[in-house]
């Protein structure tokens, strides 16, 4: 599945709407007084490269060599832009750069509030004049079209017969109603929605024929259709379903960016389309499972490609290397007979943050903490049923009776426990940046089903 990367990165050119996502991550406690709104404290806040931004991004992520075109406003939004972009972004007077200011409280978008003015570009020639200075030295092109003027009918037009003059793929994100300025394009990636509103339909019950049409009409080499938790479309000579990959969604910001950014990187080096359309699935199902915009390299996707869950198993030594730049959640504890109680409690502790790192304690740590009738289930088999569960990221194995040397070794974002702990000394949480208690689910407990399988033994006696 990977062979192909051991070619040399790919140059890749990616042109259109260039925006700044940013993120300010807050605490909710209470419903204001004065009207049904939450009411939140700003814990942090991040800014991210948005829209055509997103694309270019993964497309860096996964090893391309990326360049850009784009215009920008004189603003502080354009001054982020330029400082994270290998770009020619052109200044246009007026112009807003767009501006996506997402709230989340508790890892939930509750409010976006949009910075940006209607525009239309005047700098047409400007941007096409570019792409033919450069195009010869890129093996693909994405046009990442948010209607915020940079991609306009003159443009696209120009910039897709460019490219097939010299037999270079371009491959468009379309919006809007009316795809005729991307006809001839490589392949475009719309999705139900999208499509339907182009075709003029209220339905694709007819798949095969909605999807050959679009393929038809606007002279498409490949056709492609997004289908969401389906997975994705695609006809060549004939359909095909690529089927999903992803177990679990929290967020779809930005699965789109990933996707088109998965297929350029495939057929810039040469791979068949449906191939192509496989990867960009297993690049999709990384995204959604993740919070915002957010670029996949191919260590996250090769993870996701392993078929023993025995790999998440991991030392802490590991753990640091492959842990680096994401928002990690931590617990810990003996887990010795997996419940209903604890898969609710870690499912609600993954949706934290980014990765969910378990710190099981080993076989002698538990005889210390629970005497020497404990565990029931050793260390290994213990690790392997919680990393069978699609929502435990990594399980780590640790022998003293607290896990306080493991947090200060990995230094998590968040430490989780039970509510239990409430008023109670919870240990390493002067080592993380915040401790979150997690309610337990009513009547489970590992003690509570060891004492009913001996009070059984004994009434059957």
């Amino acid at each position: 599945m990977f062979d192909f990367l051991t070619s040399k990165n790919p140059k890749i050119l990616v042109v259109g709407d260039f925006m700044v996502d940013h993120y300010i991550w807050c605490d909710c406690e209470r419903i204001s007084p004065e009207a049904p709104v939450m009411v939140v404290k700003s814990k942090k806040e991040d800014k991210r490269l948005g829209g055509a931004g997103n694309v270019y991004a993964n497309l860096k992520s996964l090893g391309a060599d990326v360049y850009a075109i784009g215009v920008i406003g004189d603003d502080e939004s354009g001054k982020f832009l330029q400082e994270n972009l290998n770009a020619k972004l052109f200044i246009e007077k007026d112009r807003k750069t767009p501006l996506k200011s997402r709230i989340l409280s508790h890892s939930q978008q509750v409010l976006r509030l949009d910075d940006e003015n209607d525009f239309e570009t005047k700098l047409e020639n400007e941007i096409i004049s570019e792409f033919k200075k450069i195009i010869k030295d890129f093996k693909a092109v994405i046009l990442s079209d948010y209607k915020k003027g940079t991609l306009s009918d003159k443009v696209c037009k120009e910039l897709i017969n460019i490219a097939n003059s010299l037999n270079i793929p371009i491959l468009v994100d379309p919006k809007g109603n009316d795809f005729s300025k991307y006809k001839n394009a490589t392949l475009l990636t719309p999705n139900k929605k999208e499509a339907m509103n182009a075709l003029g339909i209220d339905s694709l019950d007819n798949l095969e024929f909605f999807i050959k049409k679009l393929k038809d009409d606007y002279g498409l080499k490949y056709s492609i259709i997004t289908l969401s938790e389906e997975g994705i479309a695609v006809f060549d000579e004939k359909l095909h379903i690529i089927p999903a990959k992803a177990l679990e969604v929290y967020d779809v910001t930005g699965a789109g960016d990933s996707v088109i950014a998965m297929l350029a990187y495939a057929l810039s080096l040469n791979i068949d389309i449906l191939k192509a359309c496989e990867l960009a699935n297993k690049v999709a199902a990384v995204v959604v499972a993740k919070v915002g915009s957010v670029s996949v390299s191919f260590d996250e996707v090769k993870n996701l490609e392993k078929s023993s869950f025995e790999d998440k198993i991991k030392t802490k030594e590991e753990l640091i290397k492959i842990t680096q730049n994401k928002k990690i959640v931590f617990t810990n504890g003996c887990f010795d007979i997996l419940h209903f109680g604890h898969i609710k409690y870690l499912e609600k502790a993954k949706k934290l943050g980014d990765i969910l790192v378990i710190g099981l304690n080993s076989d002698k740590s538990v005889k210390r903490l629970k005497g020497n009738d404990r565990p029931i289930n050793n260390e290994f088999n213990r690790a392997c049923m919680l990393a069978s569960l699609y929502f435990v990221d990594y399980v780590v194995i640790f022998d003293e009776d607290t896990p306080y040397e493991l947090i200060s070794f990995l230094k998590p974002d968040i430490l989780v426990k039970g509510a239990d702990y409430k008023d109670k000394e919870i240990i390493g949480s002067n080592l993380v940046k915040k401790v979150k208690l997690i309610e337990f689910e009513d009547g489970f407990s590992t003690t509570n089903i060891i004492n009913r399988i001996k009070n059984d033994r004994k009434n059957r006696k």
